[in-house]
């Protein structure tokens, strides 16, 4: 058992003795994925619909046009069931902005919209009406090197 033990150790040595650069990985890291998930109250649908299609999707675009995200898309899910989400916006980006950069965004954002982040958050209150939060999933991409 100790020699087995002992050939085992030396043996872990010599593989982890290899030079780093031996094999490069297949893969590289991508581009992030958010995926918020929406579970829309009855008889709200046609209405929160209207917020995205005017509001969400404007603002998508502008952002996308600022190069801060790379896509975003609205899928509908054609067979909830218990505990699923009605919808779910993905949004996908290159990288995080640093705090400094998401504050400066922000600041555009709220202009734009003629809003302060006061508004914000009760606009955002006010599509609880409409809507539930049910969070949000990150994704890295992974790519082919």
């Amino acid at each position: 058992m100790r020699k087995l033990m002992l050939t085992a150790i030396a043996a872990g040595m010599l593989l982890s003795a290899a030079p780093a650069t031996a094999q490069d990985s297949s893969y590289k890291l991508g581009p992030l994925w958010t995926a918020a998930r929406i579970d829309v109250a009855d008889g709200q649908y046609e209405n929160y619909m209207d917020y995205l299609m005017k509001t969400w999707v404007d603002n998508q675009n502008f952002a996308k046009s600022q190069g801060w995200l790379l896509d975003y898309y609205i899928l509908d899910n054609m067979n909830p069931r218990d505990g699923e989400p009605d919808i779910v916006l993905l949004t996908r980006f290159s990288d995080f902005p640093s705090v400094a950069e998401i504050d400066r965004r922000n600041a555009i954002i709220n202009k734009r919209m003629q809003q302060d982040d006061h508004s914000a958050d009760v606009a955002s209150g006010d599509r609880g009406k409409m809507r539930k939060l049910m969070g949000s999933v990150m994704y890295r991409e992974l790519q082919k090197r």
